[in-house]
């Protein structure tokens, strides 16, 4: 009998430590739980926390920006009555203007022939051995190339590209920092790089400005020109950089055939017009 007691005593024993271990199994499930769930509903809870939050910046924001030549700025008048000038010529698409010069010309491009304005007015189309200030078909209508090249003539009185030669004179050029261009819906403001003689070469066939290193270069080149016959402006105001857009104003030096004399400015400001 004593020794039925001990077995039955020792069974109850072990049910009981089994019993203890499956409530701390039990205890320990449920306390994992509680901490899971609570872990994911505090999460949702903090997403949905952050999702209803109003956007803000850890940047504060400066009360007043420089405009980008990119970014057009508030509108301005426009001058030019293009409506009338398109009428007697429709190839007739921008103006360029440059203070102290006689440089005041509606600018063309024949849609099929680079030479035509070489030998016509702008204003009508008509035979004239000065021609008209023009751009050729490489060059797109809206000045958004990184490089357009405009001509003129040089050596027909004081008319076209002839006073483009007074930035020959360094206090000029110092004095005048910027020519405009129109459009009929933009005033496009540039301020001129440098201004020397160069070779005859065909610019736009000559460089392809479509890669970053060979545009990078010759923005260094116009910077600083290889040329006796130069000015240069040191301090300008945008940094020329692989955004930037240059036009190119190009003409003829008296009695130099295989030379050209050129004035290189950079968009600095592009502004809609009314």
């Amino acid at each position: 009998m004593a020794d039925e007691f001990i077995n039955e005593e020792n069974i109850e024993e072990e049910d009981n430590g089994r019993k203890r271990k499956i409530k701390l199994i039990i205890l320990f499930i449920t306390v994992f739980l509680i901490i899971f769930l609570g872990i994911r509903f505090g999460a949702q809870l903090y997403n949905k926390y952050m999702a209803d939050k109003p956007a803000t910046t850890s940047q504060s924001v400066p009360s007043s920006t420089k405009p980008t030549a990119s970014q057009p700025t508030a509108k301005v008048e426009n001058p030019i009555d293009f409506a009338s000038l398109q009428k007697q010529n429709p190839d007739i698409y921008a103006h360029i203007i440059i203070e102290d010069t006689n440089v005041n010309y509606p600018i063309v491009q024949s849609p099929s022939n680079d030479a035509f304005y070489l030998k016509h007015k702008a204003e009508d189309k008509s035979w004239s051995a000065s021609g008209a200030i023009y751009t050729e078909v490489v060059n797109s209508k809206d000045f958004r190339d990184r490089v357009t090249l405009i001509y003129g003539h040089n050596g027909y009185s004081d008319t076209f590209f002839t006073t483009l030669h007074k930035f020959e004179n360094s206090e000029f050029f110092n004095n005048h920092p910027y020519f405009y261009i129109y459009t009929p819906e933009r005033k496009l403001t540039y301020q001129i790089v440098s201004a020397f003689k160069y070779d005859d070469r065909h610019i736009m066939n000559s460089f392809n400005f479509s890669n970053n290193s060979v545009f990078a270069e010759f923005e260094q080149f116009i910077s600083n020109p290889a040329s006796a016959l130069k000015n240069v402006r040191t301090e300008l105001d945008t940094q020329l950089d692989e955004n930037s857009n240059i036009v190119i104003l190009s003409t003829c030096i008296t009695n130099q055939k295989s030379n050209r004399y050129l004035v290189c400015g950079v968009l600095v400001k592009d502004e809609q017009t009314y």
